[in-house]
This record gives structure tokens, sequence and C-alpha cells, in this order.
């Protein structure tokens, strides 16, 4: 199946973002455009089989949630490279263990064991 929705985080400062992704989150560069000054001011990232858009503007907006198989373990990565817990690790009556962080940038994230 195509993909027709996907997750974007905007930033101030794309190039931080993507070295934050990438060591917090365990994301992987898929794509990334610069400008004609050599900054980043858009990536692809993958996740798992999904991908996440971030791109030059200003942070904010709804959050994005990502399932994850071992979320105490990135949990640990996460604050390790310097995000901000908003929602400590929890389990859910729903059955998910999760957390909620703030990244560098303030965008919001969430990661769970949930997988709808």
């Amino acid at each position: 199946m195509q993909r027709t929705v996907y997750a974007l985080a905007r930033y101030h400062d794309c190039g931080a973002a993507l070295d934050f992704l990438t060591a917090a989150f365990g994301f992987r560069a898929h794509e990334v455009s610069k400008n004609d000054e050599g900054a980043v001011h858009h990536a692809e990232l993958l996740v798992g089989g999904d991908l996440i858009m971030i791109g030059q503007g200003p942070p904010g907006g709804p959050g994005i949630y990502v399932a994850v198989d071992d979320v105490d373990a990135h949990h640990d990565r996460a604050v390790a490279a310097g995000a901000v817990v908003t929602m400590a690790l929890v389990d859910q009556p729903y059955g998910s263990r999760e957390y909620g962080c703030r990244d560098p940038g303030g965008n919001l994230w969430w990661f769970g064991t949930y997988r709808p």
C-alpha cells in the first residue's frame, strides 16, 4: 500500500533537529535536502517501515506518536541525548507502556508499545 499521510514536525534549525532525532530516538536519515547555503531545510527520517518529515518553520503542533518495541530503553536513550520528559513512563489501561517528551526544538513526541 502506498502512503498518503506523513507526520511532519517543524524546526527553526533542521540540521540540529536531524542530529537530535537520530541520536535520541534512533531515527535514520532517508533523504536530506539543503538550501544554497548548505543548511538542512527538509529531511525525511525512517522509523521502522514508516517515514517522518521535518522542515523549516516554527515548531509546535499536536505532536507525534511512534510505536517502539522496548520503550524503557528508548526512554533512557532519549533522556541521555537531552529530551525533556513531559510524561513519565506509564503503563496505560489499554495495554501500552509509553512516555512523552519535548525535543530541543519544542516539538512534542510520544513513544509507546501501542500499535493500533
